[in-house]
């Protein structure tokens, strides 16, 4: 049976104490549990309530300053409650340290309820959400790290001496097939370099009275164009090093070439585009005419519907140099872009993204610009601070890769939409005004008036995205091409 203290109070004490033997006492807004003699202002309570100056609230942020910053007040009653609710009625009127009575107002509420506080006095992490800022009420945990820059090797892994090799910027006399070999324009000659075996075949002379232009492989890797200073058009079996024809229809040199998968595309000095196709008699099937200048760029769309061609035009046009845009079916362009203040020779078409075009201009331009060919927009453009002689884009990842001459004569490697620099390159002494990419798509081989080929590996492969092992140490041995 239960005792009449028991049935009193409901309280269990042990024996030898009774409930006039404990009391509550309140000092300075704490309330503390202590056992002295009895009073008539004592009360007795089955809970236990720490002493909250001991029990660090500041650490995790539960009590903070008053705000300055006014807010509404449905927060501000919402605020109340919560408090209220996990903390109790009394919980605003509570100092973290217990000696200053003035307390944390329960009508501006905490923005870091229930968040553990971090230190900023030292240095700030890379993984730390700086750009929302430490009041931002964000958890550190709800940002994604950011990943650490893709690193590209700095030096060359080959080199390869290339004497002959033009210092001329309206000539293109690099490109790499898709069956690893790599054509090289020298002087009168065409040379082919095995990357497989490193084996060099001197594939055709063109005599003291003419030169080497251009060089462009078909896309299957067979056979090999020439244009050629007298402003002919050669084809040549690659594997059999036999010449299949000749074309002709230019004035004079045939600077820059390209293949869709039928067609193929010459541009000259002569200010013209003629297209040929190997499977009629005719040296070409159509001139297509806009160019006021020397053309010297010229680049096929992936799925062969358009033809980007640029030139040189400023010196007759106020308006600025012509990137022109010709769609298969018309022989007036479809696209006249003249944004360009000098020549554009740098033409890349995305991989990724149909319809979307890049161009860089010359010495007096210097940009990078990407064009939106549906309509005609300009959808970027930045300023690279040197003339812009190459761009290919990448396969792989969604990079684009620039060459520059004057005045820093560099490599670029940018991200793309963003354009932030991935890598800068350096190694040639003049402007590099050659530049290929391998099949794989990791490779570049970049060429130079200081007659040399250098070979990067820039990008990585497409099934697995890891950094590029540093294989600089291949740079020490250096071949010759011829």
């Amino acid at each position: 049976m239960d005792s009449p203290q028991t049935r009193k109070t409901g309280l269990n004490l042990p024996s030898g104490m009774s409930e006039t033997s404990l009391r509550l006492d309140t000092l300075r807004g704490i309330t503390s549990l202590s056992s002295s003699s009895p009073s008539k202002s004592s009360t007795c309570s089955d809970r236990f309530i720490p002493c909250r100056s001991s029990s660090r609230l500041h650490t995790f942020g539960l009590i903070e300053k008053a705000s300055p910053v006014k807010e509404g007040g449905g927060n501000e009653a919402y605020s109340r409650l919560l408090k209220s609710e996990l903390f109790g009625s009394d919980f605003g009127s509570f100092s973290p340290a217990g000696g200053n009575q003035v307390a944390s107002s329960p009508m501006s509420p905490s923005k870091n309820m229930l968040r553990f506080k971090t230190d900023h006095s030292g240095p700030s992490s890379p993984y730390s959400p700086s750009i929302l800022g430490h009041d931002s009420g964000l958890s550190s945990e709800s940002s994604t790290p950011p990943k650490p820059p893709r690193k590209v090797p700095k030096t060359p892994h080959k080199v390869l001496d290339a004497p002959s090799l033009q210092d001329d910027f309206y000539l293109n006399l690099v490109d790499w097939s898709s069956q690893n070999v790599l054509a090289v324009g020298l002087g009168t000659c065409v040379y082919l370099w095995s990357a497989s075996n490193s084996k060099v075949t001197k594939l055709c002379d063109l005599g003291p009275n003419d030169g080497v232009c251009s060089v462009q492989w078909t896309r299957e890797g067979s056979y090999i164009s020439i244009g050629t200073n007298y402003g002919q058009v050669q084809v040549w079996d690659g594997t059999q090093c036999k010449k299949v024809r000749t074309m002709s229809g230019h004035q004079t040199r045939t600077g820059v070439l390209a293949w869709n998968s039928r067609i193929l595309a010459s541009g000259s000095r002569d200010r013209n585009i003629l297209q040929h196709d190997l499977r009629v008699s005719n040296d070409f099937i159509s001139k297509l005419v806009g160019h006021k200048s020397e053309v010297c760029g010229l680049k096929w769309s992936n799925d062969d519907r358009e033809l980007a061609s640029g030139g040189n035009d400023n010196q007759w046009l106020v308006v600025g140099n012509q990137l022109l845009v010709w769609n298969q079916h018309s022989q007036q362009p479809a696209l006249k872009l003249t944004e360009h203040t000098a020549a554009v020779k740098a033409i890349a078409w995305s991989p990724h993204q149909s319809g979307l075009l890049a161009s860089g201009g010359g010495t007096a331009d210097r940009c990078i610009r990407f064009w939106n060919t549906t309509n005609g927009h300009q959808l970027n453009n930045i300023d690279t601070g040197s003339q812009v002689c190459n761009l290919a884009w990448s396969k792989n990842v969604n990079e684009i890769v620039s060459t520059h001459g004057y005045s820093q004569n560099q490599i670029m490697v940018w991200k793309y939409p963003s354009m932030a620099k991935v890598a800068t390159l350096t190694g040639h002494s003049m402007r590099v005004l050659y530049l290929a990419m391998s099949p794989d798509g990791q490779t570049i081989v970049t060429g130079a008036g200081d007659e040399t080929l250098r070979f990067w590996n820039v990008f990585p492969s497409m099934k697995a995205p890891t950094p590029v092992k540093d294989i600089g140490l291949w740079s020490l041995g250096r071949t010759q091409i011829r």
